[in-house]
């Protein structure tokens, strides 16, 4: 073909004699065509709806959501079973409540129960305390009403309650410690080093704990303690601590003597008073009561026995004056 390739007849005929302007012209005119018949899609409405998911399916999507629903439904079927039928009570009592039940079926239960710092409550004391069963769950445990019920238990200080999923809970405790014995109308009392009573005793008390004796004595263990101390080398021959009228102090001797002290610094009257006895021997003599109530004196009192002996020993005197 002669001239090679060029542009068709009619596309040179129809652009023959154009000018630059009428060529951009045209050339306009047949994009605002095409623009016009292929507009930009819109999507008002519905395209908002895909930016933003549906909330439920989001919440439905989250992690543990379907097993809380599988749970919730397990829970109310076993409720509404057990309530139709009227034996709710019958079932709490053997099972536990529905959801506690539901629980369990999910591997959620209470396995094991680890106890440490207790050496004054048994195993079964501490999960009857703390009202646990094998009826529980771990997942509805309230931890807070268990740690309650177990610091209402005199014997303990402190207690820590833990849940350990899936299926134990640890119970750690700070115990307190029996220091003293405190005679209470008549009934000995185990007490803490701060008074506070823990139970009370069967069999004879230990020798070498303290013991006090009358009301508010458990509360004052360690001022007691400071008045044995002054008796220095006579402190193991006193018995106990009678607090009276929650003044003062008298010391039962193991002798059976009883030593009155005075109200105000009765660790400085024990201390004169045990100078005494060592030197005069006065806790070998056959004495009822020493009273050191009075700063500077002693009043003695004897047994009847010895008041008998001594009057007997004495000169009777005659008629007249003469004996």
């Amino acid at each position: 073909m002669k001239g090679g390739l060029g542009a068709p007849a009619s596309a040179r005929a129809a652009f023959a004699g154009m000018t630059p302007e009428t060529e951009a012209a045209q050339r306009g005119a047949s994009l605002s065509s095409y623009t016009s018949f292929a507009p930009r899609p819109t999507y008002v409405g519905r395209r908002r709806s895909f930016a933003r998911p549906n909330l439920v399916l989001r919440f439905l999507s989250r992690r543990g959501v379907g097993s809380l629903l599988a749970l919730s439904l397990l829970c109310a079927s076993l409720a509404y079973g057990v309530m139709r039928g009227g034996q709710y009570d019958d079932f709490v009592a053997t099972y536990g409540t529905p959801r506690d039940a539901a629980a369990r079926a999910l591997g959620l239960g209470l396995e094991q129960v680890t106890i440490t710092g207790t050496h004054g409550m048994s195993e079964a004391a501490v999960l009857n305390a703390a009202n646990l069963s094998d009826r529980n769950s771990l997942l509805f445990l309230d931890i807070a009403d268990v740690r309650e019920r177990l610091k209402a238990v005199s014997l303990v200080k402190d207690v820590r309650v833990r849940k350990l999923y899936p299926d134990q809970l640890l119970i750690e405790f700070v115990e307190r410690e029996p220091f003293a014995v405190w005679q209470r109308e008549g009934q000995l009392v185990l007490v803490s080093k701060d008074g506070y009573p823990i139970q009370e005793l069967t069999d004879t008390p230990a020798e070498d704990m303290p013991f006090v004796v009358g009301p508010g004595a458990n509360e004052r263990v360690a001022e007691y303690l400071r008045i044995v101390d002054a008796a220095g080398d006579m402190r193991s021959r006193i018995r106990a601590g009678i607090l009276v009228g929650e003044r003062r102090w008298t010391l039962k001797m193991t002798t059976g003597l009883d030593v009155k002290l005075p109200e105000n610094d009765p660790e400085a009257a024990i201390a004169q008073f045990a100078a005494m006895a060592r030197d005069h021997r006065l806790l070998d003599k056959d004495l009822v009561s020493v009273d050191l109530r009075v700063p500077g004196r002693i009043f003695a009192r004897l047994t009847e026995e010895a008041m008998a002996a001594r009057e007997a020993a004495m000169p009777r005197r005659k008629k007249g004056g003469q004996s």
